[in-house]
């Protein structure tokens, strides 16, 4: 079954490739100056560029229509005067099934996700993928701070860090399908500081070259919460006791949504001394209270893994910002894996992605479990 499901892509894939463009690229625009500055590139190495904008945004996000149509136009213009054609997609339906419902059912479980990494594989690049099939394009490209490597020997294409160790973005990368590495042109990789992007985009005479990176979740507006968000989409955790590690109540939370392990600042509660959330139980509407020492374990467990190689020796992180660390992975027959870290980490969070390196490529990942 395996055998003629991978013999089916492969076809596929050859088909794809024998009419597509080479030449051509699809880039992920939003009219901000990462992507606007990745397709200056492209265009110096000699790419036909084809910009893609999808809304993203349905009638739950604040200020929907207004941000849909002040979107659209910046990606517009950016088009303009970069002097490339652009398409257009809606993806809100897509997008609010897959990664808005597992946004609201993951804080509804006590956990904290990170929608980038939902969006990424199942809406971005997807979209990405079927509109250079449409118009006959072989690559796809974006504005990440990121690279692809391709072993030759193993047959398999990784996502690789960035030169900008402050912006890299391969962390966000991981759950990308070997079909969207294999066709994905990173022209960002190499650029070791923003000011030189910014200053590529001042010399070619953008509007965009001093605009601020955007917000963290896109489909939170500025003058939003994720919990005013959640509360429109019927998500609304009641109320329920803030324990210690023996089980002593120590007061009232206002709803789990409202928590993240290893907060200390807006508990509401006074204890007269430092308290850190610990662990956010669902099945108890509990959120556990301890010390900042109680946040770090040299153990962590995921699930949902991606692995396109299996070794025991890595480096891993288990958030964006943080910085890969030594540590020793094993593996069950259900696909989970156990990380043992080097040195303790500090608040390993349940529903955030730890990612696994091998030197500078990503060879995996899954969810904190």
């Amino acid at each position: 079954m395996i055998a003629k499901k991978m013999k089916r892509q492969a076809a596929r894939a050859a088909e794809m490739d024998s009419k597509s463009d080479r030449n051509k690229v699809i880039l992920g625009l939003s009219g901000g100056v990462d992507s606007t500055a990745a397709a200056l590139i492209l265009q110096k190495q000699g790419y036909e560029v084809i910009g893609l904008y999808f809304n993203v945004l349905s009638d739950f996000c604040m200020n929907c229509d207004k941000n849909v149509a002040e979107g659209r136009k910046k990606a517009e213009r950016a088009a303009q005067q970069l002097g490339i054609e652009l398409v257009y997609r809606d993806m809100s339906a897509d997008f609010d099934k897959i990664v808005v419902d597992n946004f609201c059912s993951e804080y509804m479980s006590g956990r904290t996700p990170n929608p980038c990494i939902i969006c990424n594989p199942e809406i971005k690049f997807r979209a990405l993928v079927e509109a250079a099939d449409e118009l006959g394009a072989y690559h796809i490209a974006t504005g990440h701070y990121a690279g692809t490597y391709y072993d030759a020997k193993a047959d398999k294409w990784f996502i690789r860090k960035s030169a900008n160790e402050a912006k890299d973005q391969s962390y966000m990368l991981y759950r990308l399908t070997q079909e969207q590495i294999s066709r994905l042109v990173l022209p960002l990789e190499g650029y070791s500081d923003k000011e030189e992007i910014r200053t590529l985009a001042r010399s070619a005479g953008v509007d965009n070259a001093e605009d601020k990176d955007s917000q963290e979740i896109c489909f939170v507006d500025k003058d939003d919460t994720y919990l005013d968000f959640l509360s429109r989409k019927g998500c609304k955790a009641p109320e329920g006791p803030f324990l210690d590690a023996e089980g002593r109540v120590l007061g009232t939370h206002k709803g789990i949504c409202s928590y993240t392990i290893g907060q200390r600042k807006g508990l509401g509660i006074a204890l007269g001394r430092p308290a850190f959330v610990t662990e956010i139980d669902a099945d108890r509407n509990a959120v556990i209270l301890g010390e900042n020492e109680d946040l770090f374990s040299n153990v962590v467990e995921s699930t949902g893994n991606i692995l396109c190689k299996q070794i025991n020796n890595v480096q891993a992180k288990i958030r964006y910002a943080a910085k890969p660390a030594d540590a020793v992975l094993s593996f069950d027959d259900e696909g989970n894996v156990k990380v043992v870290f080097a040195e303790a980490q500090r608040a390993a969070t349940p529903g955030q992605s730890i990612v696994f390196y091998d030197g500078d490529l990503v060879i995996g990942g899954g969810f904190i479990r």
